[in-house]
């Protein structure tokens, strides 16, 4: 770099890796962004080309910049006028060219402090990473921004299953009268269903999942958050519970939802291990639900499909999966214990979300082993200080390694969507651009 200090260097070219470069170059500080497919901005999230794939979130608070509310609306407004409903759920593809337009604004307003490189990084050094190419990148300090990986529910070894719903062409196989299976019943649930319909695919689908709760629906407009009470936020987690419960007697959950939001992840970093493990084994399911919502008119198409006998939601426990040439046989059990008949199909899609598992990560599991990260205390994922920096297993945090984005889930629980990831880079860039100060003195 030009002031002899190495950059910043960030694994994973999407939301989270690539408005972080943004911020750090307008900052001044010098980054290499690194991605093994070469696409910069949408990452997996934004790169659907499905017009139905909408996002979940209403677009005057999809602005990729902490501060600048109106900055995706107003994108939207020069780009794609038709779209630009600042209390409207805007197609996900608008939202990856937005990304891709802001990332190479700042690279033409700041010459030289992006490098966008293409590649699989292979490891990560105590000051570089090195390609599976054998490249070396020099860097002062690394940030995990490798996003979501792909389920690992239904396992692999058939056709017939299709384990990465994301993966290019994957659902292209399903004929039109196929019978479908899909494990889960959230987002990606819904997202799915919207796509086969929208192409042609008639057959019947049956989601499963453990409670077969579908995400609840968005109100008519913006939510007026609730002033969460000191019941809410303090004590045992069973009083929290009454009293979100008293709190909502009335109705008004989604005021709940929204005065809750920005204490979320703070609330969480507090918690001790056994809160953490009683909320993930006890109300994580209806958490989820009631957070990640849906626009209404999808609501509604989702359920002209189950009163027509074209979508059937299923509580039950996975079972043993048998998967031959012609189809798929899942066998499960009821919520009471029962072992009902086999669900079948000619296709099963898992939908159990993001199979994170720090462990068997060619990245982390090495820097696991190496004893320059540890697991959480409820083995969520990675153990970060509250700056976002790897712990080593002596619980002392590494001044050089970074995670962002759902990679930092396990610290922070609300690390998925935009609102909440643009406050995090906000934190990162403030730590990282000082740091650089400190490093060129």
């Amino acid at each position: 770099m030009s002031d002899g200090v190495p950059g910043v260097a960030i694994v994973g070219g999407g939301f989270s890796g690539a408005m972080l470069a943004a911020r750090l170059a307008e900052r001044g500080v010098a980054c290499s962004l690194i991605d093994r497919t070469g696409t910069f901005g949408p990452g997996l999230a934004y790169s659907t080309p499905f017009e139905g794939h909408l996002l979940n979130v209403r677009s005057d608070r999809m602005s990729a910049v902490e501060g600048r509310p109106g900055d995706f609306v107003d994108w939207l407004r020069d780009n794609c006028p038709q779209q630009a409903d600042p209390d409207g759920f805007a197609p996900r593809r608008l939202y990856g060219e937005y990304l891709q337009h802001r990332l190479n604004a700042v690279r033409l307003a700041h010459p030289g402090t992006i490098e966008l490189i293409t590649g699989e990084v292979a490891a990560i050094g105590p000051d570089s990473v090195r390609l599976s190419d054998g490249r070396v990148v020099a860097a002062r300090a690394v940030v995990l921004a490798t996003g979501n990986p792909a389920p690992k529910t239904a396992g692999k070894g058939s056709r017939r299953i299709i384990t990465d719903p994301w993966a290019l062409t994957a659902l292209e196989r399903i004929g039109p009268e196929d019978e479908v299976i899909i494990l889960g019943t959230g987002l990606t649930m819904v997202d799915m269903v919207l796509w086969l319909d929208a192409t042609g695919r008639r057959g019947r689908i049956t989601a499963l999942s453990r409670r077969g709760l579908m995400p609840r629906v968005h109100g008519a407009a913006h939510d007026h958050p609730g002033t969460p009470t000191e019941a809410l936020l303090t004590g045992r987690l069973s009083g929290r519970l009454a009293e979100a419960r008293r709190l909502t007697s009335h109705g008004d959950w989604r005021g709940l939802m929204e005065g809750l939001r920005p204490l979320t992840a703070g609330l969480w970093f507090a918690a001790d291990a056994g809160t953490r493990a009683r909320w993930l084994r006890h109300l994580r399911p209806w958490w989820d639900v009631h957070r990640h919502r849906i626009p209404a008119h999808v609501d509604e198409t989702v359920k002209r499909f189950q009163a027509a006998g074209r979508l059937a939601l299923v509580p039950g426990r996975i079972g043993r999966i048998e998967a031959g040439d012609d189809g798929v046989a899942l066998h499960w059990r009821g919520r009471d214990g029962s072992a009902p008949p086999p669900i079948t199909g000619q296709w099963l899609i898992d939908c159990t979300g993001p199979g994170h598992a720090p462990l068997e990560d060619p990245l982390t599991g090495p820097l696991i082993k190496a004893r320059r990260a540890r697991l959480d205390p409820v083995g969520l994922g990675l153990d970060l200080d509250a700056e976002g920096r790897l712990r080593a297993p002596d619980g002392s945090p590494d001044a050089r390694l970074f995670a962002l984005g759902p990679p930092a889930r396990a610290a922070f629980w609300e690390t998925t969507a935009v609102p909440d990831i643009r406050k995090r880079i906000e934190g990162l860039v403030d730590r990282l651009a000082g740091a650089q100060v400190t490093a060129s003195r």
